[in-house]
């Protein structure tokens, strides 16, 4: 029988105003944890805003990886979906979205994982 997969949701107060502005590096770490966690990436855009902060969407096999930043605010959203059709992908999407709070140095302002 089908469990659904977690799908997290989090915005993150982060200081680092730097972090938020340089989509190069994020996109380069994204990349590590996709492939640390065996995820099959089939489509990503990224971009960044002049003097400001980024927007990433990277499409899985399994879903997808989604950020925003607004370095102005010392704010990001994020959200990870990965579904269990084929395997329990529940821990990965825990890991990768403590990657992600780990990357930012960020302070949780909100965290929600939904099943679906």
């Amino acid at each position: 029988m089908y469990q659904p997969g977690a799908h997290i949701l989090s915005e993150l107060k982060v200081k680092n105003i730097e972090l938020l502005q340089n989509v190069s590096s994020f996109k380069v770490y994204l990349e590590q944890l996709i492939q640390l966690h065996e995820l099959e990436q089939i489509g990503e855009t990224y971009h960044q805003f002049p003097e400001a902060g980024f927007t990433a969407l990277v499409c899985l096999t399994e879903s997808h990886i989604s950020i925003h930043t607004w370095p102005e605010f010392e704010y990001l959203t994020f959200d990870v979906f990965l579904s269990n059709y084929k395997r329990d992908n529940s821990a990965k999407t825990q890991a990768i979205a403590d990657g992600i709070i780990k990357y930012f140095e960020g302070d949780i302002i909100q965290f929600q994982t939904i099943k679906r």
